[in-house]
C-alpha cells in the first residue's frame, strides 16, 4: 500500500501543476476577449481565429483543471444526502462512484475520442469557418484532459481505501478555514470598511 500511496502522491503533483498551470489560461483568454472587443469596436474588424482560440482556451481550462478539482475535492455533490454519512460512508460512496461511475466513462470517452483525435490530426481538419483554426490541437485536449482525470481518479480511490484501511487520515475534510465566498465576502466587507473611513 506505501508504493501505492507513493503513487497517488505523485499523480497529485502532475495534477496540481497541470492544473495551477492552466489557471494561466483564464487570463489568456481574458485578454483575447477583450482585446478582440476593442478591436472590433474601434476598427469594425473582428477574426473567427480570435473568438475560437477563446472557445479553444475554455476547453483547455475546463479539462485540465477538472482532475484538480476532483483531487480538492471541490467536485460537485449531493451535500443533502452525503452531508448525512460518517467518514467512512463518504470513503465506501466514493469508492463506488469512482469503480461504477467516474472510470467507466472516462474509459468510454476516451475510447471514442482517440480516434476522433487521430482523423482530425491526420486530416488536418480546419475550422468550417472563415479565417477559423486547426481542430486538432482542441480536440488532443481530450484524452489528455480524461487521461489526466482517470489518474487523479486512480490517486483518489487509492486514497479512499488507504482511509478505510486506517493508513491515512479522511481525505474528505477540508481544511477548517473560510471558503473562498467566505473569503470574498470578508475582502469586500473590509473594502467597504476602508471606503467609509
Amino acid at each position: 500500500m506505501t508504493l501505492l500511496l507513493k503513487l497517488s502522491q505523485l499523480i497529485d503533483w502532475i495534477n496540481e501543476r497541470v492544473g495551477k498551470g492552466a489557471f494561466w489560461l483564464v487570463l489568456v483568454m481574458t485578454i483575447i476577449s477583450a482585446g478582440n472587443a476593442v478591436v472590433r469596436f474601434i476598427f469594425n474588424y473582428s477574426s473567427n481565429g480570435l473568438l475560437e482560440i477563446q472557445w479553444y482556451l475554455f476547453a483547455a481550462v475546463f479539462l485540465l483543471c477538472s482532475p484538480y478539482t476532483l483531487q480538492k475535492n471541490e467536485h460537485v455533490r449531493i451535500d443533502v444526502i452525503s452531508g448525512r454519512f460518517s467518514p467512512r460512508g463518504h470513503a465506501i460512496i466514493d469508492i463506488i462512484g469512482t469503480l461504477f461511475f467516474l472510470l467507466p466513462m472516462v474509459i468510454l470517452v476516451l475510447y471514442l475520442a482517440v480516434p476522433l483525435v487521430a482523423d482530425s490530426y491526420h486530416i488536418n481538419e480546419m475550422s468550417a469557418n472563415a479565417g477559423g483554426l486547426i481542430r486538432w490541437p482542441v480536440k488532443i485536449l481530450l484524452p489528455i484532459g480524461f487521461t489526466l482525470l482517470a489518474l487523479q481518479g486512480l490517486s483518489e480511490l487509492i486514497k479512499r481505501v488507504a482511509f478505510l484501511m486506517g493508513l491515512i487520515d479522511d481525505p474528505n475534510s477540508k481544511d477548517k478555514g473560510p471558503s473562498a465566498e467566505e473569503e470574498l465576502a470578508a475582502a469586500i466587507a473590509a473594502a467597504k470598511a476602508k471606503e467609509a473611513k
